[in-house]
């Protein structure tokens, strides 16, 4: 007998991405899109066996940086171990169209202090086979991904196009620059930009240490931009801010929301600086979605969290003489070094030489660094620190951090809370989380490959905040579901995606929900020129579909390369 179906999962507890209660059920596909859900008659070309495990629609990630990856490499990872079946990159205001021939490094320099991704890495690995945004989407509409990918048009970029060393140097835009970019604007979102992003913190850097070009873009140049986007009726903008006025910041952004109708997502964390400062934001956005403004804060269900060891780019040592001559040292070469007794000895006996009070403050505080080792919570107690670990041990932690990271054959690492932790408790994001106008962001896939790995926020939001957190309330499975998929397809403006009902896209994860678990980060040297990158993988995702076709089983890829880049649409 003819198959009705292509696929046809059987038996799932179906948590279908509307927050709505789970329920048993078939989900059928065919030609890439969910046909039927509930009871299915009819039989599929495969049958997948769900008893036991949870489907949910695929994880819509609104927040990486695979602009250049995407050039190059067909699997999107570590996104794409996480259960995300969409990806919107160019974030921060950072990316690499359009460009002029003249700019290649500029904008690779740029991208390499604010996300951390090589230089050689970039040169290597970007065909630079466009001019123009659309050029940009073109070329990657030739290529075949294990997700799907939408791009938004970065400001730093357009600033360069268009504005030459002006841009760079962060000098004020004229009327005439303005209207260039806006013009740009327009023409990206028409042809398929998701949305416009630009960044206004000092965080972002060139990796020469000059500040993005967009840091004190003035309001006159956003609106100028916004406009493109509304004239073309489609597109969102996203910022990232240090909100040093935080009233001021925020009425501008208001502003450029009322006067463009376009919908507008900022990030939001606890910071360090202003462990409360978050509320008011928080606080102030409520009252703007009340007046009937489209906008969201994108936050994060753990800290953004540094990675240190002796492969990354940086650890406990980076500031010490003695360990800057192992610079250009393989890692075998380096776990020589620092198990001799004698080197040892004088590099835990010489002082750091601090680059900054800040690198002072965040590198020397062992109270706030947790060795990082199989079974790790993401929201560590002061018993599991380097300062605990060392006085159990009766050694100093600076000696204590050196031991973990020569653990694994010097592949140990240790998990600096960032943002997010300055509580040491992560219910400013259970807050944050859980509040009517955020939704689940900033997990940077593809960006910070030597120093943070968190692509496998979904994973952790999954497990974490719905099963393992012992510290304080949780969601539901069905409402961190709902987060990650139709709440982030909406942010994006992508309509076809994010629930489990007949007519959208087959993007579907089935899960078994309890041996669901994050594995340790790892280092790989598979990207261009030999470069290095984090990537973490997970247990538990026993199939993950994109468009209908199973492209992961048990965290291993099938080959099925169904991904294409999505344009957005009025």
């Amino acid at each position: 007998m003819a198959a009705h179906y292509d696929t046809v999962i059987r038996g799932g507890q179906i948590i279908d991405g509307t927050g709505r209660p789970g329920f048993e059920g078939d989900v059928a596909l065919k030609d890439g899109r969910i046909t039927a859900v509930g009871k299915v008659e009819g039989q599929g070309a495969e049958e997948i066996d769900a008893r036991g495990l949870i489907v949910t629609p695929g994880f819509v990630d609104v927040h990486t940086h695979y602009d250049g990856q995407a050039t190059w490499d067909s699997r999107l990872q570590p996104s794409s171990l996480h259960g995300v079946t969409t990806a919107v990159m160019g974030n921060c205001g950072v990316g690499f169209a359009p460009c002029r021939p003249d700019d290649h490094a500029r904008l690779i320099r740029l991208m390499e202090g604010v996300e951390d991704i090589p230089f050689p890495v970039l040169e290597e690995g970007l065909p630079w086979n466009w001019r123009s945004f659309p050029d940009y989407l073109d070329a990657l509409s030739t290529r075949s991904f294990d997700i799907d990918i939408g791009a938004q048009l970065p400001h730093a970029a357009v600033r360069v196009f268009v504005m030459g060393e002006r841009g760079a140097n962060r000098e004020a835009a004229t009327e005439a620059d303005i209207a260039a970019m806006s013009q740009i604007a327009e023409e990206a979102m028409r042809a398929g930009a998701l949305g416009f992003s630009t960044s206004r913190t000092l965080n972002h850097r060139t990796s020469d240490g000059q500040p993005t070009p967009t840091l004190t873009a003035a309001e006159a140049e956003l609106a100028g931009i916004a406009a493109g986007l509304q004239r073309a009726g489609r597109g969102v903008l996203q910022v990232v801010s240090d909100f040093v006025d935080p009233d001021a910041e925020f009425d501008m952004l208001t502003r450029l929301v009322r006067q463009s109708g376009r919908p507008l997502s900022f990030t939001l964390a606890q910071s360090g600086r202003a462990p409360d400062g978050w509320r008011r934001l928080l606080a102030r956005l409520e009252a703007a979605v009340d007046e009937g403004l489209p906008m969201k804060a994108q936050v994060c269900g753990r800290p953004v969290g540094l990675l240190l060891g002796l492969e990354l780019t940086l650890n406990p040592f980076s500031f010490h003489p003695s360990f800057a001559a192992l610079s250009g040292k393989s890692l075998a070469e380096r776990v020589a070094a620092l198990s001799d007794p004698d080197f040892r000895r004088r590099l835990l006996a010489e002082e750091a030489v601090w680059a900054s009070p800040f690198a002072r403050d965040t590198f020397g505080n062992w109270s706030a660094m947790y060795p990082l080792r199989d079974g790790f919570d993401y929201e560590p107690t002061p018993d599991q620190s380097l300062t605990a670990e060392a006085a159990r041990r009766g050694v100093s932690p600076l000696e204590a951090a050196l031991d973990v990271m020569l653990e694994n054959d010097g592949r140990g690492m240790i998990y600096l809370p960032f943002l997010n932790y300055a509580d040491g408790s992560l219910d400013p994001s259970f807050e944050m989380m859980g509040h009517r106008d955020t939704a689940p962001g900033l997990s940077d896939g593809g960006a910070h490959v030597g120093m943070i790995c968190d692509g496998s926020f979904p994973t952790s939001n999954l497990t974490h905040w719905t099963r393992d957190r012992a510290r304080g309330p949780r969601f539901s499975v069905e409402t961190v579901v709902k987060m990650q998929t139709s709440t982030t397809a909406a942010l994006a403006g992508l309509a076809d995606r994010g629930r489990i009902a007949v007519g959208l896209r087959g993007d579907l994860n089935l899960i078994d929900y309890d041996r669901l678990a994050l594995d340790l980060p790892t280092v790989s040297h598979d990207l261009p020129a030999g470069g290095r990158r984090l990537t973490q993988t997970a247990r538990g995702y026993r199939a993950t579909l994109v468009a209908g076709q199973v492209t992961y089983r048990d965290g291993a890829p099938t080959g099925a390369l169904p991904g294409r880049l999505v344009r957005g649409v009025a």
